[in-house]
């Protein structure tokens, strides 16, 4: 009889992206594929929605390269994590302001609402601002986690 250990049921990807107009889509490309090969493809939609919000935003407010990560640590869940070199908090995800829903634009805004989508489709998500010793930034990594509930 086969066993399976529990760190087998773990597992990470990470995907370093150029700060390139085709990155987000090449990332979400990605995170299908490898929702398809852990048998995870029922999470897709929202798992492509918070990546695409995450990676857009990395892509739009910073000028650095940014990093797409997929972690499972068990069964049916997933985190997807955006890493990018700004270390600012975009409004909403900070920890003082956890809870606190973001502002949701003026109908007629063109923009705006990428973080307010990731808030209402999360089961949760968070930040870490990351620091390196003796280095000014290093950056932030946003996540947001969904699965069956």
């Amino acid at each position: 009889m086969a066993t399976v250990s529990p760190s087998a049921l773990s597992w990470s990807y990470a995907l370093q992206l150029p700060h390139d107009p085709r990155a987000p889509g090449i990332a979400r490309a990605t995170l299908r594929t490898v929702l398809a090969a852990h048998d995870l493809a029922h999470l897709t939609p929202t798992a492509e929605l918070l990546a695409s919000e995450l990676l857009t935003n990395a892509h739009l407010h910073t000028r650095g390269p940014y990093m797409l990560r997929l972690l499972s640590n068990e069964p049916d869940r997933l985190r997807v994590a955006v890493w990018d070199t700004d270390p600012r908090v975009p409004p909403g995800f900070s920890t003082s302001e956890k809870g606190t829903p973001i502002a949701v634009p003026p109908d007629d805004a063109e923009g705006g609402r990428g973080l307010h989508l990731v808030q209402a489709c999360a089961d949760s998500w968070g930040v870490s601002v990351l620091r390196e010793p003796g280095a000014p930034k290093g950056g932030k990594l946003l996540w947001a986690e969904c699965g069956r509930t």
